[in-house]
């Protein structure tokens, strides 16, 4: 059975740095055997992905964009578990905000926070099914066009 690591390297992501925040608020924070994962946006590096749905953003451009924040997550969590995702339980739920006009098809709104979920379970496999909420959001920070947070069972050694 893979690793989540070999999963990555298999999946051809590398994971970015754990993101230092730019604000009054910590990355994540442990309470018992449960991890908080403060909201990821869909940026790594240079490789940035704004807009909004429904008007310069497309689904397929959406997932894309979820997908870079399912990195940056899977990144808070290794910081959070000491670099070692094998102690990663189970994915609990997700929350994702969508960048979009009221005119965007709120069907489509969980079609792009999919290409997180997706990677989750492509990454962790059963213990990657979580429960989640998808909305819309008129902005969201540095205008991008998604951000996703995450709370995550781990085990404690």
């Amino acid at each position: 059975m893979s690793t989540p690591d070999q999963k990555l390297t298999e999946l051809g992501f590398t994971l970015p740095e754990a993101a230092a925040p730019v604000a009054n608020y910590v990355p994540y924070v442990i309470s018992g055997n449960m991890v908080f994962v403060s909201g990821q946006i869909s940026k790594i590096g240079d490789n940035f992905i704004g807009g909004r749905l429904g008007e310069d953003l497309s689904v397929e451009r959406g997932q894309e964009a979820a997908k870079l924040s399912a990195l940056n997550l899977i990144a808070q969590m290794k910081a959070a578990c000491g670099g070692d995702l094998t102690r990663v339980k189970r994915i609990v739920k997700l929350g994702g905000f969508v960048q979009a006009l009221p005119s965007a098809t709120q069907a489509d709104i969980p079609k792009v926070i999919n290409g997180c979920s997706d990677v989750m379970v492509a990454v962790f496999g059963d213990a990657g099914r979580h429960a989640r909420f998808a909305v819309s959001a008129p902005s969201l920070p540095l205008d991008v066009a998604v951000e996703i947070d995450a709370v995550v069972e781990i085990s404690l050694t």
